[in-house]
């Protein structure tokens, strides 16, 4: 089973990732952002600008983490329109993973539910088939 590897800044991720079943999560440290991933893992991060979320373009760009990444869950405020969860956007464009859930702050079951689906098809071998 792919693991989860999120950032948080104010805890609604944090809170988000912790509600996820048998799952292993890694949380992305500002301060030390260069975890060396060896498996794959979904990457699950808040909207932010980007001098916000550098941790997580260090982490990305790190050995070949962006290449184990799945792909994205993002979290945002439906408030911001066309901005909603527009850094899980971003990565798509900068590094090609693809966004597969967007949720609202800190998510619903039904957020919960997708992540497990997701995590839960282990046929997967690489981005192609997820």
């Amino acid at each position: 089973m792919p693991a989860i590897v999120y950032f948080s800044i104010t805890g609604q991720t944090k809170r988000f990732v912790t509600k996820i079943p048998n799952a292993e999560v890694i949380e992305i440290e500002p301060q030390d952002p260069f975890i060396e991933m060896d498996r794959t893992y979904i990457l699950v991060v808040p909207t932010y600008v980007e001098e916000m979320i550098e941790p997580v373009l260090d982490f990305l760009e790190t050995g070949k983490n962006s290449e184990y990444c799945l792909g994205t869950f993002g979290s945002g405020n439906r408030n911001f329109a066309q901005l909603f969860c527009f850094t899980v956007d971003e990565i798509d464009k900068k590094y090609g993973i693809p966004v597969l859930h967007k949720f609202e702050f800190q998510g619903t079951p039904a957020d919960i539910k997708k992540i497990g689906e997701v995590l839960g098809n282990e046929n997967r071998k690489d981005r192609s088939t997820v």
